[in-house]
C-alpha cells in the first residue's frame, strides 16, 4: 500500500484507513491479531444482490512450457499487444458494451479487440507476442481461467506469469453450455470433469472453448519464493488460503473479508470459516458477495479449487473511524 496506494472502490472501504493501519499490523505479534483486528476494524455483514452469497476457488497451474515453438510445445501463451487498452464509461465509445474494460487503440478511437476464435485462429501470430509455449490448447485455456501459472521451462528455469490484461470480452461459463446440453449434470460439474470433457474430443473442445470469446493476456513476473502465489491485480504475491478475488468495481484492495461456508468445502476443512484479504480480481467475480478462494499452486491445488461452488456469508471489516480529539 505504500508502494502502490489502492482506491476506494464503491462499497466505501476507505482505502487510506487500510493503508493508515498497516504499519500496525505489520508490528503486531501473531497472538495479537485478534486483538488488532477487533480494536481497528467494524464487522460488517453484506447482502448479496440475489440469493445465497457465493464462492468459488482458484489457483496457479503447474505445467511444462518451452521459450520457443517445438512439435511438442505449440500453443502460445502471449504478452499484452501494444494496441490494447484500457477504457471506462468516459472513453468508452458509444458502439462498445458497457462491460468492456479493454478495446483496441487506433489512430481513429478505440473499437472492440481481437476475440478468442480470431486469436485462436492466428490474429496474434507472428507479432513477437508469444511469452512461451505450452503443449495444448486445453492447457491454456485453463491458464486463462485461473489467470496464473508457474512454468517449468526446458531450459531448466522456472518461470512466473500472470494476468496482464484481457480482450475485454465478457467471460462465458463453458460448465453452464455442458449442463444445459446434457453433457453434464449440473451436480457433476467440476473443473476436473469438464478437463476430462475437452481431452476426450480436440476438435469438440476447440468449438466450446471458443463460444468464451474473452482471451487472457499474461506478462512474466518476478517471484522466487515457490511458497507464495504468483503477483495478482493488487500488486503482492497472493497467500494460499488467505488471498481472495473479488469484484473490484465494489471491493477495495485490502480489505479483510471474513467468509463463512454454508457447507464443508472438500479439502478446506468441515467448517470453513476464514478471515481472508482481498487481493485480487476476476471476470467472472461479480457482486458484493462473490468471491474466489486462492487454494495454491500445483495439482493438489487444482484438485481442491475445481471443486468449490458454494453458499457463503460475506462480512468485510471496514476501518473504524478515529476521532481526533
Amino acid at each position: 500500500m505504500a508502494q502502490k496506494p489502492y482506491t476506494t472502490k464503491q462499497l466505501g472501504i476507505d482505502a487510506a484507513g487500510l493503508a493508515g493501519l498497516a504499519p500496525t499490523a505489520l508490528g503486531c505479534p501473531p497472538q495479537n491479531a485478534r486483538a488488532f483486528f477487533e480494536e481497528n476494524f467494524q464487522p460488517e455483514k453484506l447482502v448479496p444482490d440475489s440469493g445465497a452469497g457465493f464462492v468459488t476457488a482458484y489457483y496457479e497451474p503447474e505445467l511444462s512450457a518451452s521459450p520457443v515453438q517445438t512439435p511438442r510445445f505449440s500453443y502460445p501463451l502471449y504478452a499484452r499487444p501494444h494496441d490494447l487498452a484500457e477504457i471506462d464509461d468516459f472513453t468508452r465509445p458509444a458502439g462498445i458494451d458497457a462491460s468492456f474494460r479493454f478495446a483496441r487503440k487506433t489512430p481513429h478511437g478505440f473499437e472492440e479487440y481481437l476475440d478468442r476464435p480470431a486469436i485462436e485462429a492466428g490474429a496474434l501470430a507472428g507479432k513477437g507476442l508469444e511469452l512461451a509455449w505450452i503443449e495444448s490448447p486445453v492447457d491454456g485455456f485453463f491458464v486463462h481461467i485461473q489467470g496464473s501459472a508457474r512454468l517449468n521451462m526446458t531450459n531448466g528455469e522456472v518461470w512466473r506469469i500472470s494476468y496482464d490484461g484481457k480482450s475485454g470480452h465478457p467471460f462465458t461459463p463453458i460448465g453452464a453450455w455442458l449442463i444445459e446440453n446434457g453433457h453434464l449434470r449440473r451436480e457433476d460439474v467440476t473443473m476436473q470433469a469438464i478437463r476430462l470433457w475437452l481431452d476426450a474430443d480436440a476438435a469438440r473442445a476447440r468449438q466450446l472453448m471458443n463460444r468464451n470469446r474473452s482471451f487472457i493476456f499474461f506478462q512474466r513476473t518476478t517471484q522466487d519464493d515457490a511458497s507464495l502465489g504468483p503477483v495478482a491485480a493488487a500488486s503482492v504475491p497472493l497467500s494460499a488460503g488467505r488471498s481472495l478475488a473479488v469484484d473490484h468495481q465494489l471491493h477495495t484492495f485490502g480489505t479483510p473479508v471474513f467468509i463463512v461456508a454454508h457447507q464443508a468445502i472438500a479439502g478446506l476443512g468441515k467448517d470453513f470459516r476464514c478471515l481472508m484479504v482481498a487481493q485480487d480480481t476476476g471476470t467472472a467475480i461479480v457482486g458484493p458477495c462473490r468471491g474466489d478462494l486462492f487454494i495454491g499452486s500445483g495439482m493438489a491445488a487444482g484438485d481442491i479449487a475445481g471443486a468449490v461452488r458454494h453458499a457463503a456469508d460475506f462480512y468485510v471489516l471496514r476501518p473504524k473511524t478515529r476521532v481526533n480529539s
